[in-house]
């Protein structure tokens, strides 16, 4: 830790890293300003107290977070940046479907331009469609739209949608004139913005507690046993996510000597770096937006319910079949834990199995003269690669899957002891994860053009 905020430190001593680190922070605080701008004609009161009542454990309660409260407010920068990770998802699926943008993205920097315009394109179209399906949920389910007129529908569409693309240039503008890694830099700071009140909120818990009289000393210690745990729980996750995301595989490479007009070449020994998290938080993001649309669909049939819980009387689901369903796929059944801890392996190695191809990766070892010592080049070595990279991912599966689901672990037993008021760690595995993640990565960004800066300076 001291270290991170030492490489912090002296980049603020270089000028041109202190600009970059200048523009980054400027552009994240024109973002969550534009995460604060209400859209028109909706009632963002009504539908805040709407996500606190009964939207926590559907998809939309996870969207939420992934936008810093900006979806449970409906302002701006309410899609965040789902449009454009779901348009890089799909581009990276179709560049493995069709040859003609797979050859595309193989061309150089040429290519690698038109498919970032084509996800472009993808964004802004991925951005209506939501814009658009979010707007009928805001009027048909929650009934809180003033203006029901199609002009008002356009107006509200179009705002949604064009927050999604803006983000996005945001976010690209941080890759050119920032330190790098823009929408990962924008979720950052959606989590982050959601830490300050959350600590208000326990610390005012806390003191209403201790003043009221009515409250015994068993309530106090029982309100400073939940912040404690909240603490520890933190601290956990923490120190785990940043050993197993510095955590690789070494596969050693050798490289053979090779002689060009009279200089010889080659014969260094160096290594295959393989990470053990390779697919990041993606796999986790799969799983849950995944395992959120039962509860989902269950609460758009408590429309006519305007918020109210699924258990509470004036519901439309206050009935034993929906309300059984209703726990079965909730954030503290058993069932829910199992199912995401499964998807979340299981999308893992589908992640890797359209990010990275070993079949790549050995021939161009075999093309610059490198190998695996002791296994033959071509497909031997494809093989060896490939057996140590399913090793991986399961590994880096099981640890997304105990990061993810140890949260709802403490939280399913702190309720079956009737030790509520933990829901708010429910989706805290995954935030720390982002956030340590991006915050690791960052470093190592600055790091390396520091170290850039510096080899420039002495050949200079």
């Amino acid at each position: 830790m001291s270290g991170m905020f030492a490489t912090y430190k002296n980049a603020f001593k270089i000028p041109e890293l202190r600009n970059k680190l200048v523009f980054t922070l400027i552009i994240l605080v024109l973002y969550r300003l534009g995460a604060s701008i209400p859209v028109p004609f909706i009632d963002a009161d009504t539908l805040s107290a709407m996500f606190q009542s009964s939207q926590q454990d559907t998809i939309f309660g996870y969207l939420n977070i992934l936008s810093g409260d900006a979806f449970s407010k409906a302002t701006l920068f309410a899609l965040s940046i789902s449009p454009y990770i779901t348009s890089s998802i799909v581009m990276q699926l179709l560049t493995i479907a069709i040859p003609a943008l797979e050859k595309l993205q193989k061309s150089g920097d040429d290519g690698k331009k038109k498919i970032t315009q084509i996800t472009r394109y993808v964004t802004v179209a991925l951005g209506l469609i939501t814009g658009y399906g979010y707007y009928m949920t805001l009027r048909y389910t929650y009934g809180i739209v003033s203006n029901e007129t199609f002009f008002a529908g356009v107006i509200i569409v179009g705002c949604y949608s064009a927050g999604s693309a803006l983000i996005m240039w945001l976010g690209e503008k941080i890759n050119e004139n920032g330190i790098g890694n823009g929408i990962s830099m924008i979720l950052f700071a959606n989590i982050i913005s959601r830490l300050p009140s959350a600590v208000v909120n326990e610390i005012t818990t806390i003191i209403q507690t201790i003043q009221d009289t009515e409250k015994g000393a068993g309530d106090v210690i029982m309100t400073l046993g939940k912040a404690l745990i909240i603490v520890i729980v933190a601290l956990i996750i923490v120190a785990f996510v940043v050993y197993m995301t510095n955590a690789e595989r070494r596969i050693p490479v050798q490289y053979s000597k090779r002689v060009v007009g009279r200089k010889m070449y080659g014969g260094q020994s160096t290594y295959l770096p393989m990470k053990v998290n390779m697919s990041g938080v993606m796999p986790i993001i799969f799983a849950s937006s995944m395992i959120s649309i039962p509860a989902t669909i269950i609460s758009f049939m408590n429309k006519n319910g305007r918020g109210a819980p699924i258990n509470d009387p004036s519901s439309p689901l206050h009935q034993p079949i929906l309300y059984f369903m209703h726990s079965l796929f909730g954030t503290r059944s058993i069932l829910y834990i199992v199912l995401e801890f499964v998807l979340i392996i299981a999308f893992s190695y589908f992640y890797i199995a359209i990010s990275f191809n070993p079949l790549e990766v050995s021939n161009n070892l075999m093309k610059n003269g490198g190998f695996v010592p002791g296994i033959r080049p071509g497909k031997p070595t494809t093989e060896f690669i490939t057996k140590i990279l399913n090793r991986i991912v399961l590994i880096g599966g099981l640890f997304l899957g105990i990061v993810a689901v140890f949260p709802l672990i403490v939280n399913a037993v702190a309720t079956a002891f009737n030790y509520g008021g933990l829901a708010s760690i429910a989706f805290g595995g995954s935030s720390l994860l982002i956030v340590v993640g991006v915050a690791l990565e960052t470093t190592k960004e600055i790091e390396a053009q520091m170290t850039m800066r510096h080899y420039k300076g002495f050949l200079e």
